[in-house]
C-alpha cells in the first residue's frame, strides 16, 4: 500500500502533541534512543504502521484498555509490547522531568550512612 504524501509530514509534526503516540515514540528515542527501526521491531509492525500508529491518541487512563484494545485491532498488534513501550516512557518520561525540577532547585537527595568516617577511621 503507498503511503500519502501527508503522512510524513503529519508523523514529524505528531511528536508536538502529548496525546499521540508519536510523542511516547519520540520520548523513546530521545530518553533511550530508540530508532524507528528498534520501535518497530519492539512493537512487531512495519514502519508503515509504525507512522501511522503514531497519530493515534495514547490510551486515556480511564478508558486504557478499551483504547489499547481499538488501536491493537486496527494495526493486528499484539497488546502487550505496545502497553510496555507507553509504561516505560511514561514512567521514564516523569523520572526525566522530576530529576530536571530537582536541577533547577538545586535540591539534592543524600542516601544515610551506617557508619560516620569517625568510625571508619577506627577499624
Amino acid at each position: 500500500m503507498t503511503q500519502p504524501e501527508w503522512l510524513k509530514t503529519a508523523v514529524r509534526k505528531s511528536p508536538e502533541h502529548k496525546w499521540t503516540l508519536g510523542y511516547i515514540f519520540e520520548t523513546a528515542h530521545r530518553i533511550e534512543g530508540k530508532s524507528p527501526e528498534d520501535l518497530a521491531a519492539e512493537l512487531d509492525c512495519s514502519l508503515e504502521t509504525l507512522d501511522w500508529l503514531a497519530l493515534c491518541r495514547r490510551p486515556e487512563e480511564d478508558r486504557f484498555a478499551e483504547h489499547l484494545r481499538i488501536i491493537t485491532d486496527r494495526f493486528n498488534l499484539a497488546p502487550l509490547p505496545l502497553v510496555r513501550l507507553i509504561r516505560r516512557v511514561e514512567s521514564l518520561a516523569a523520572f526525566s522531568r522530576r530529576d530536571e525540577g530537582e536541577a533547577r532547585s538545586g535540591s539534592t537527595l543524600l542516601a544515610a550512612r551506617d557508619r560516620s568516617d569517625d568510625d571508619e577511621r577506627e577499624s
